[in-house]
């Protein structure tokens, strides 16, 4: 008997093929098979808004040779993804390979283990139209957004802008707290702290202003804050109260695909789309030395927080072998998952938790290592007990003036033993003061400083996220395409960690809420979210769905294109750089390889120059400044100021920071093998990639 067992991905199938043995072909699809036409609108919407697929162009060969192994094969299993684009892909390829229902059957599994590779081929299931369905839906809406306003954008805002449902939501979120921003006003404030000795000993105790016995005293002026001073420098001070409290901290839940992505982007500055590539990677496959080609965490996209019950029993007992007894729970931990979760599979966690970073350290890039240890070490400490903290809180006080210091440390690790938040490492744990109600102290000193409120900060990649989770805009799955398109149409940029919206950007946003609201509403999306739920749980009609929407949104954009009779201008970004031939100041354009300045002159005056960024590095060969430049492709590429003179030109970033051992510059190597390295060949300074 010989079987055909299909999956996407051809690192997938490699791995797959070592558990399920020679009764089994594994071949990959490579993703998707058929898609929407790239070149016509593709849906029949006269006819039940039936999708017109057709083959992806260069996937003709591929289909053949599945064909070929299918028709042979007594079995076909069909073993995508399990999500919404899994179980499509499945559909179409049982629809394209010709496959009846009894020729066919439909595996999903969680992880990439021999049991659970064996337990879905012992337990299979039929195609589930109902998240086909969902799958339809999304990318139906999707395409009537970008189809048909589009054109309307060309029209009225700039040839060659595309639209999209998610991404305009997303796009508007970034210009949103951008106003927010420039409307913001900032508010004066003053905090005045104290540092006091103890009249018995020679500790010193920390304090920050509170108030007066009335309560909590806020100081908004220099004038108040100079009166205060004036009250409080001279004062005798003495512990008004102490306050000794125990604190327990429960550990956070295992990681879902938004919080992976947060959390990679706060502790290591990765890209949401570098944090995905490698979780791929764990997930279907590392060549582990001493274990072989095994797939080491569940699968990455996922907004569950579910667990099962052999991954928490085998944590228990790792936990109790590796910490003690005591650093498990009195009861196994459970985490609720919030309304809107997809629950079909569990959050992410190591496949064996007998597996260790350390074990796999030496078989993985940096950013595999990376990314399972963070994976590993959060799974393993939500399983763990809590974190206890002995906590004091002093109240000192000079007359009705009161000061407060407050310290915590450490009665028992608990969680934090294997894992810990980034902002919990940031915080500073002092010693417990030896104090006494009454005791006596002294000033050392006194300082008042003057404050000002902050704006919201602008969206990184890691606070996008968490936002669009938060108000159910997207999916797992969609995250990182949602921000990777939004910066490729430069509706939005990269400015340091943040997102920041471009003119560009702010302009058709504008445009979008003036004419569309419907579509940049976050509420609106929100409910279409919670409607394409509905679909995946066969209580709603996909077309029914579709039909209410297209109709909303054609009557929209017919009313648009009656009332927008005017193109909109795009406002040029004017920089203080001087054109050299005419003396106009140039402006900031965007070209097929990126941004460059230019004349505001043209056609009369075509003078241009490439936009550059000092990276403040001393050319290694020179001395001249290293500057940051594009290559015609759009690749970032760094150079030195003085060239053709200095040839030096590398691809690897260079680091402010000096070389410890000889002063030279550092450089953090581009592609695989990432690390640090001195730029002087005779010193040889290197960093293994996994640091």
């Amino acid at each position: 008997m010989s079987n055909l067992f299909i999956v996407e991905s051809p690192a997938k199938a490699k791995t797959i093929e070592k558990y399920l043995g020679k009764k089994f072909k594994v071949m990959a699809s490579m993703g998707h098979i058929r898609d929407l036409p790239k070149s016509d609108f593709g849906i029949d919407t006269e006819n039940n808004f039936t999708p017109k697929y057709i083959t992806i162009r260069g996937k003709s060969e591929l289909i053949r040779s599945l064909k070929k192994e299918a028709q042979k094969a007594d079995m076909v299993y069909l073993a995508t993804d399990p999500d919404r684009e899994g179980e499509a892909i499945s559909w179409h390829l049982s629809t394209l390979l010709g496959l009846e229902p009894g020729q066919c059957k439909r595996v999903v599994f969680n992880e990439i283990t021999k049991s659970a590779l064996q337990n879905a081929v012992a337990h299979p299931t039929e195609i589930n139209m109902n998240l086909v369905d969902a799958q339809q839906a999304r990318r139906v809406l999707d395409r009537i957004v970008g189809y048909k306003l589009s054109p309307f954008l060309w029209k009225k805002v700039k040839k060659g802008l595309s639209a999209g449902r998610v991404q305009s939501v997303a796009t508007a979120m970034i210009v949103d707290r951008e106003e927010e921003i420039r409307a913001f006003v900032p508010k004066e404030y003053w905090n005045i702290s104290a540092v006091f000795n103890q009249k018995n000993s020679t500790g010193k105790i920390d304090a920050k202003f509170y108030g007066t016995t009335d309560g909590a005293i806020e100081i908004h002026t220099e004038d108040e804050a100079a009166k205060l001073y004036s009250e409080l420098e001279n004062g005798t001070y003495f512990i008004r109260d102490i306050k000794r409290a125990e604190k327990k901290k429960s550990p956070a839940p295992p990681f879902t695909t938004s919080t992976l992505q947060q959390e990679a982007s706060r502790r290591y500055n990765f890209q949401a789309k570098r944090t995905m590539k490698a979780a791929q990677e764990l997930y279907e496959g590392v060549n582990v030395n001493g274990i072989g080609l095994i797939g080491l965490i569940t699968y990455m996209r996922t907004d569950s927080l579910r667990i099962s019950d052999e991954a928490a029993a085998a944590a228990k007992n790792h936990i109790i072998e590796a910490f003690g007894a005591e650093y498990y729970p009195p009861s196994r931990r459970y985490f609720k998952t919030k309304k809107s979760a997809q629950d079909a599979h569990e959050a992410i966690r190591p496949t064996n938790i007998e597996i260790t970073p350390d074990q796999v350290k030496q078989s993985c890039t940096s950013e595999q290592y990376r990314i399972y240890k963070l994976i590993y070490d959060r799974f393993l400490a939500s399983q763990m007990a809590e974190a206890v903290y002995d906590t004091l809180t002093v109240e000192i006080s000079e007359g009705k003036y009161i000061f407060k210091s407050s310290c915590q440390v450490v009665k028992f690790k608990g969680f934090t033993a294997a894992y810990q938040e980034t902002e919990d490492k940031e915080k500073n744990q002092r010693r417990l003061y030896k104090v006494e109600i009454g005791e006596e102290l002294t000033m050392s000193s006194l300082e008042k400083e003057q404050n000002f409120t902050q704006p919201p900060s602008r969206y990184t990649e890691a606070s996008l996220i968490k936002a669009l989770e938060e108000n159910e805009i997207g999916r797992p799955s969609t995250f990182v395409p949602i921000i990777t398109t939004i910066l490729a149409r430069e509706y939005v940029e990269r400015e340091g960690k943040t997102l920041k919206p471009t003119t560009l950007g702010e302009v058709t946003t504008q445009l979008m809420k003036e004419h569309f609201a419907s579509i940049v509403d976050y509420d609106f999306t929100a409910h279409l979210e919670t409607e394409l739920d509905k679909v995946e749980e066969g209580s709603a009609e996909w077309q029914t769905i579709v039909e209410n929407y297209y109709n909303l949104f054609m009557k929209t954009l017919d009313a648009a294109e009656k009332s927008l009779t005017e193109r909109v201008k795009i406002p040029e970004e004017v920089t203080e750089e001087i054109c050299p031939n005419c003396g106009k100041n140039l402006v900031i354009k965007s070209g097929r390889y990126g941004k460059f300045m230019a004349c505001p002159g043209y056609p009369d005056c075509r003078f241009t120059k490439t936009i550059v960024i000092d990276t403040q590095v001393p050319c290694p060969k020179c001395g001249g400044k290293i500057l940051q430049k594009k290559s015609k492709t759009g690749k970032t590429y760094y150079g030195c100021e003085h060239n053709p003179k200095c040839d030096f030109m590398t691809w690897d970033e260079p680091l402010t920071k000096k070389c410890e051992k000889c002063g030279a510059p550092l450089f953090k190597r581009s592609g695989r093998g990432r690390g640090i390295y001195c730029s002087n060949s005779e010193c040889g300074k290197q960093e293994t990639k996994n640091e």
